[in-house]
C-alpha cells in the first residue's frame, strides 16, 4: 500500500491552527539550512519520558529511559504537522523544507539538498523507488527523485490550463493529483483531480470535481482499485483508479480532512466519539467502535495488520482492523499524564508514537504486545510545531520544528 500522509479531539490542536492558516502558502524559513549542518546535543536534549533518565549516546534504550539522540541537526524545514512531511528510505531522511534537505540516516551528513524543492504543506511521497514532489517554483511542475542520490528521475506537467498540481498519492503505475482549473481572467473555482503515468509523466484520465471542494487539506490513499481521500469539506470519496469514476462519497461527520487508515478493503475513518470502518466497494459501514463520554478518537494507524489509535481519554488501543475486536487496550499514558500520540511507527518490537506540542509529549514509545508505555523523548525546546515521526528499522527519526534527531531503536 502507498499512503499519501488533523485531530479529531474537542480542541484545536495548534499544528491545526498552522495547517488552516498556511495551507498553500510559502512560509518563511527559520534558522539554519543543511549548508551549514553541524552537531548540536546539549545536556537536556534528549532528556525526560518515565524515570526522568537518560541512556549513553547510542546504547538502545530502556524502559523508564529516555535515549539519547545519535545526532541532532538544524534544518530548513517548513512543516505545518502532517505526518508525510517527513520520509527515510535508502539510507537518508528527508524534511520538507527549503531547500529539501536529505541527511545519512546513520551520520546525519548532509547528502543532497534541492532549492525549491518542495511547496510547504505539500506531502512527500514514496511510491516505488522514487520521491515525488511537486516543485516549490510554483511552475505547475510535478517531478520524481532517487530519493538516495536526489537526481531527477521523471518530470510532469498538468496543463497550462491548471495551476499547483500537488501529488496526493502515488502506486506501482500512477501518480495522483489535484490541481486548481484556471478561468481566462486567472480566476479558479473548481479544482480537477487526474492520474499521470509514473514512466511517462502523461495523463491517463482527469475529473473536474464538484464546485465548492478545494485542492488542499486532502489526504489520500491508493490501495488497489480505489484512491481513498478526504478533504476539507468533510467529503469522505473513493474513486477507481483506472477511470477516475467516483465508486461512492458520503460526509464525514466530525474530522474533514483527518488522516484515516486503509487496510485491505476497508477504509478507517475517526469521527469524534466513533471509530467506523467501511467497505471500499461500497461505502457500507463494516463495524465501529465507541469511546468513553466527551472522549473521541485521533488518526488511526495500521501497522503490521494492528490497528492503532488513541483517544483524548489517553487510551492506546489496539485493534484486529478487520473486525473491530480489541487485542488491548493501554491506560499508561493516563497513569504518566501524558499527551496522545496522533502518528505511529513501530521498529522492531516497540511502536513509537509522535505527539502534538505539549511538556508531556514529543516522542512516547510503547511496548508493541502491550501498550506499555517504555520512555518519553522531548527535546525541551518549547517549540510550537507538532511532532513528526519516521523509521527506517534501524532508526527512529524525530522532526520537531527545526531540529531533527536520530534516535536509537
Amino acid at each position: 500500500m502507498f499512503t499519501g500522509y488533523g485531530t479529531a479531539g474537542a480542541r484545536s490542536s495548534r499544528r491545526r491552527i498552522l495547517r488552516l492558516a498556511g495551507g498553500g502558502l510559502m512560509v518563511t524559513a527559520l534558522g539554519a539550512g543543511t549548508a551549514g549542518c553541524r552537531e548540536e546535543v546539549t545536556e537536556d536534549e534528549g532528556s525526560g519520558g518515565a524515570g526522568g533518565a537518560e541512556t549513553s549516546e547510542g546504547a538502545t534504550p530502556q524502559d523508564g529511559q529516555a535515549p539519547k539522540p545519535l545526532w541532532t541537526k538544524p534544518i530548513s524545514a517548513q512543516t505545518y504537522g502532517d505526518n508525510d512531511e517527513l520520509v527515510a528510505v535508502d539510507g537518508v531522511v528527508v524534511a520538507t523544507g527549503d531547500p529539501l534537505a536529505a541527511l545519512d540516516g546513520a551520520t546525519g551528513k548532509p547528502k543532497w539538498s534541492l532549492e525549491g524543492g518542495a511547496i510547504p504543506g505539500a506531502p512527500l511521497l514514496l511510491g516505488d523507488g522514487t520521491l515525488y514532489l511537486a516543485s516549490g517554483q510554483y511552475d505547475g511542475t510535478l517531478a520524481g527523485y532517487d530519493p538516495a542520490s536526489g537526481k531527477e528521475t521523471w518530470r510532469s506537467h498538468l496543463g497550462k490550463e491548471y495551476r499547483q498540481p500537488r501529488p496526493i498519492a502515488v502506486d506501482e503505475k500512477q501518480v495522483y493529483v489535484i490541481a486548481e482549473i484556471l478561468e481566462a481572467d486567472g480566476s479558479s473555482y473548481t479544482n480537477v483531480i487526474a492520474a499521470l503515468d509514473s514512466a511517462t509523466g502523461r495523463v491517463v484520465w482527469k475529473e473536474q470535481r464538484d464546485v465548492g471542494t478545494e485542492q488542499s487539506g486532502v489526504h489520500a490513499v491508493v490501495q488497489g482499485r480505489h484512491l481513498v481521500y478526504t478533504d476539507f469539506k468533510k467529503n469522505l470519496t473513493v474513486r477507481d483508479t483506472a477511470t477516475g469514476k467516483q465508486v461512492w462519497t458520503q460526509k464525514t461527520t466530525k474530522t474533514s480532512f483527518s488522516v484515516f487508515a486503509v487496510h485491505q478493503e476497508l477504509v478507517i475513518v475517526p469521527q469524534g466519539q466513533k471509530l467506523q470502518a467501511f467497505n471500499l466497494s461500497d461505502g457500507v459501514e463494516k463495524w465501529s467502535l465507541q469511546t468513553e463520554k466527551f472522549d473521541s478518537f485521533k488518526e488511526p494507524t495500521v501497522l503490521e495488520d494492528v490497528l492503532l489509535v488513541a483517544d483524548s481519554g489517553r487510551t492506546l488501543w489496539s485493534i484486529e482492523p478487520q473486525t473491530g475486536k480489541k487485542i488491548w487496550q493501554s491506560k499508561a499514558l493516563a497513569k504518566a499524564n501524558a499527551q496522545v500520540p496522533r502518528q505511529f511507527v513501530q521498529a522492531g518490537g516497540t511502536l513509537y508514537g509522535a505527539t502534538d506540542l505539549d511538556k508531556q509529549g514529543g516522542i512516547h514509545a510503547f511496548d508493541a504486545k502491550t501498550g506499555a508505555l517504555r520512555w518519553t523523548f522531548n527535546d525541551k525546546s518549547g517549540d510550537y510545531h507538532a511532532w513528526i515521526v519516521a523509521t527506517d528499522g534501524k532508526h527512529v527519526f524525530a522532526l520537531h520544528g527545526k531540529q531533527l534527531h536520530a534516535l536509537p531503536v
